[in-house]
């Protein structure tokens, strides 16, 4: 299929609700509103198509991007193709559910993740620490280094408070993901979360509120979910 056809069943699947709470969390138009779980049907059509991904997330609609992150094959992808991913990815939704996912799937995710939890720039920090998240919760622990993720907890207990929101929201799902899908060090972080303690998110504003890894690690740990490992990250 090419880009015109591709937009135009995108198009049909939209939905005003849908539309509606994108745009509440962050979407802009041009957007139709097409819900994830609609798309799939599309993609078995379509499978994986680099060269069209690209030219979706270049249209900047926010469901063709969310598209593209479907259909990419992130193999293919080089640090710059995802360089300017993330330059386009201008809310969380496509930061941290578009761009790490897709980046996590690479075999360059870690390299160009520490890249960008240095970056200094929100949704670049975001996107490299859940992109972490995706990855601890896919891939075997033997694949990471324990000495590597110690010092990455430390850096979020030193830093997370003065962090830009977003980053806030994916340093503390951090915390999280490390305690329940990285065994070896469950204990640093639950150790690490509850040194953190609450995380303040959209600090003075009406919708102000705190975000606490350890409650969440210990429902985790309640329900039975330590050691955790998705079998696919992409839908």
């Amino acid at each position: 299929m090419k880009l015109e056809e591709v937009m135009q069943e995108l198009e049909a699947l939209g939905k005003e609700r849908s539309k509606k709470m994108y745009q509440s969390n962050g979407a802009h138009e041009p957007l139709f509103g097409v819900a994830t779980g609609a798309m799939k049907p599309l993609f078995r059509t379509i499978k994986l198509n680099q060269p069209l991904a690209e030219e979706l997330y270049a249209t900047g609609n926010y469901d063709a991007m969310y598209f593209a992150g479907i259909i990419a094959e992130p193999k293919a992808m080089t640090a710059e193709d995802f360089e300017r991913w993330i330059d386009g990815a201008y809310f969380y939704m496509l930061s941290d559910f578009v761009v790490a996912v897709t980046l996590s799937e690479s075999d360059i995710a870690q390299e160009v993740s520490d890249k960008w939890i240095t970056s200094g720039i929100d949704l670049k920090m975001s996107a490299g620490w859940s992109c972490y998240c995706w990855l601890l919760g896919n891939r075997p622990d033997r694949e990471f280094s324990e000495e590597k993720l110690a010092a990455m907890l430390e850096l979020v207990k030193n830093t997370i408070h003065d962090a830009p929101d977003r980053t806030k929201y994916s340093m503390n799902n951090f915390i999280y993901t490390v305690a329940v899908s990285y065994q070896p060090l469950h204990e640093k972080a639950v150790e690490t979360a509850n040194e953190v303690g609450p995380v303040e998110v959209n600090q003075g504003t009406a919708k102000s509120k705190f975000i606490h890894a350890a409650v969440n690690i210990q429902t985790a740990v309640d329900k039975g979910r330590t050691g955790f490992k998705r079998k696919h990250v992409r839908c």
